[in-house]
């Protein structure tokens, strides 16, 4: 929602206050068509090039995101609390044969059936699933140290991938006022093809052409440059869940205390959807 009020007031603000100062709109929508077929398809073709199928369709993705807004709330992050605690408990009071199901097929879990917002993010439930694996073929021996390195690469993979798209807009901005001059030059060729016409009619055609410019500028620097950045801190904030995970999983194989393994979870979690640590607390009683 405050990506579609951003950029109505975007447009509101820069076409308003031109007109408002006496500007004449109409050259500038009877140029938009043409200009932005030239630059949004001189855009579209430079994607096409640069990516393949699968890269395109996550940047499409990660555009849909930037109008939703992050995947995770307060709920999500303290049922990622309770569900890592639950089998990682699971895992050390009952053994490899009491997870293993869990584990093996999270789908028909009885324990993963109860957070279905979890259960639908596939790097989520590897990371819990691929961990707890290790534990259980490690047969106890491997090293506190050695599971945080396998955590730590894990998410660190998944978030230079869950970038890829935000770079790639970013890519796109830094094209777009270089494609906007490419219109505008096209539109100077055209005018210089009817340098006999009168002053009026050139200075329309000329006007045309350095609405490619305009374009070019207004969309990578108050569009498509912002849509990044947006998109980073979407990512970015969606991660914090992961860390959640790494965090109960590597307190509980410390050995430290329930109470410790749930509050060092808690304050992984940014204020935004940090809950309280009565609502942790309480919400682990009789689970």
């Amino acid at each position: 929602m405050m990506a579609l009020i951003g950029v109505l007031v975007l447009l509101v603000m820069v076409f308003g206050g031109f007109a408002l100062t006496g500007g004449n709109l109409g050259p500038i929508l009877h140029a938009l068509p043409h200009e932005m077929l030239i630059i949004g398809g001189a855009a579209i073709g430079a994607l096409i090039i640069s990516n393949n199928v699968k890269s395109l369709k996550e940047l499409g993705a990660g555009t849909m995101r930037i109008f939703k807004g992050p995947r995770f709330r307060k709920a999500d992050y303290l049922a990622a609390i309770f569900l890592t605690v639950k089998l990682v408990r699971l895992l050390k009071v009952e053994g490899a044969v009491a997870v293993e199901a869990h584990v093996e097929s999270p789908q028909s879990s009885n324990i993963w059936s109860e957070y279905p917002q979890l259960l639908a993010d596939p790097f989520f439930v590897s990371l819990v699933c691929d961990t707890l694996r290790l534990l259980v073929v490690s047969t106890g021996t491997v090293s506190s140290v050695a599971i945080e390195d396998v955590l730590d690469s894990a998410i660190a993979t998944q978030h230079q991938h869950a970038m890829e798209p935000c770079e790639k807009m970013h890519v796109l901005a830094d094209a777009l006022p270089a494609l906007g001059i490419v219109a505008a030059v096209l539109g100077v060729v055209k005018t210089m093809g009817s340098i006999d016409q009168p002053p009026a009619v050139l200075g329309a055609m000329i006007g045309s052409a350095l609405v490619g410019t305009f374009l070019g500028v207004l969309l990578a620097y108050g569009l498509v440059g912002p849509a990044a950045a947006r998109l980073k801190h979407i990512i970015e904030a969606d991660a914090e869940i992961y860390h959640v995970v790494r965090r109960v999983i590597l307190a509980s194989i410390r050995n430290q205390p329930q109470p410790i393994v749930l509050e060092q979870a808690r304050t992984a979690i940014s204020p935004a959807n940090q809950p309280a640590f009565s609502e942790v607390f309480e919400g682990m009683r009789g689970r």
